[in-house]
């Protein structure tokens, strides 16, 4: 039996994403046992993640001012449109240096199963967002491969079916320093199709 206070620390942290009741349990264990000069920037750097902290009323990124630092930069290519599922995936995406367009966060996915519906993301603000803009010409489809993820890609390029702007979906395949006999057959699959010229 533990002490109350430590229990709900535990508690609290098993309720984070990728976190579990043992990893939960040793963080919980690492925290007691560490100095309150390091406990203690911790706490208030939870208790004011919130404070100053808001999305883009362009992109819907999080930022601490809007709109943010990628849709301030006028040496971005406005004619580029990435659209993605989270915050995280914009980070990931920028870490490549491969992309200079702005984006687009959807803050999920449509999901049936889970109760997401259209109008719980940041759709109608990116058809919005597409009309009054006509200076997009290109819009990137970079939601993940799972089922949920197509089935927003095809909502998405149904909706701009019949507009004048090119539709592409990021590639999928093999990750680098994978072998072939290890792939799923449905990846080698989409590294058949979406091969490119060497």
């Amino acid at each position: 039996m533990l002490p109350k206070s430590l229990q709900k620390l535990i508690d609290e942290l098993s309720k984070l994403p990728g976190i579990g009741p043992k990893t939960a349990q040793r963080l919980s264990i690492y925290l007691l046992r560490s100095p309150h000069s390091r406990i203690k920037p911790l706490g208030e750097a939870l208790l004011n993640l919130q404070e100053g902290l808001a999305f883009c009323e362009i992109c819907w990124h999080v930022t601490e001012t809007t709109p943010c630092l990628i849709c301030s930069d006028q040496s971005r290519d406005r004619s580029k449109l990435c659209i993605v599922e989270d915050v995280l995936d914009v980070i990931a995406i920028e870490k490549t240096n491969q992309f200079k367009g702005l984006y687009h966060v959807l803050h999920g996915v449509l999901s049936p199963i889970d109760g997401v519906s259209a109008d719980q993301l940041k759709l109608a603000e990116l058809f919005d967002r597409i009309e009054k803009h006509p200076e997009i010409t290109e819009m990137i489809l970079a939601t993940n491969p799972s089922l949920e993820g197509e089935a927003t890609a095809l909502y998405i390029s149904r909706h701009f079916e019949n507009k004048n702007i090119k539709i592409s979906r990021i590639a999928r395949g093999l990750p680098i320093g994978s072998d072939l006999e290890y792939a799923d057959s449905a990846t080698l699959g989409k590294a058949m199709q979406h091969r490119t010229d060497y």
